[in-house]
């Protein structure tokens, strides 16, 4: 099993930043694909960012290219999301997941964490 807790949320106002941590415990953690997914109310869950097992490969969705940036560092069991420029729109609950594939483009990871709020506002 993979336990994950997400840290880091909280309130920033627009063209701020945040750093999101998610500390992984359990299973082998450097094997995994992480991803970060977020949920904003009344919409659905959506990968934010995701990165390959050695941090070879990433992606992103289009609305925060540029923006965030996804890392890993696999000594500390962590991976991190650097959030820059945040926006209202940033506003939802960001949850930490993780893949037993070494690097996969789906959405359906096998572990969860519970989330942590980031909310964007003036």
């Amino acid at each position: 099993q993979v336990q994950l807790e997400e840290s880091g949320g909280g309130l920033v106002q627009p063209g701020g930043s945040l750093r999101l941590s998610c500390a992984a415990s359990g299973r082998t953690f450097s094997r995994n694909t992480m991803g970060w997914f977020r949920q904003a109310p009344g919409k659905e869950r959506v990968r934010v960012a995701a990165i390959s097992w050695n941090g070879g490969l990433t992606h992103y969705t289009d609305s925060v290219k540029g923006r965030f940036t996804i890392s890993r560092d696999n000594a500390k069991n962590t991976v991190y999301l650097q959030m820059n420029s945040l926006k209202p729109e940033d506003t939802a609950v960001y949850i930490c997941a993780a893949s037993l594939a070494l690097w996969t483009i789906s959405s359906k990871y096998d572990y969860w964490g519970q989330g942590t709020q980031v909310t964007v506002s003036s």
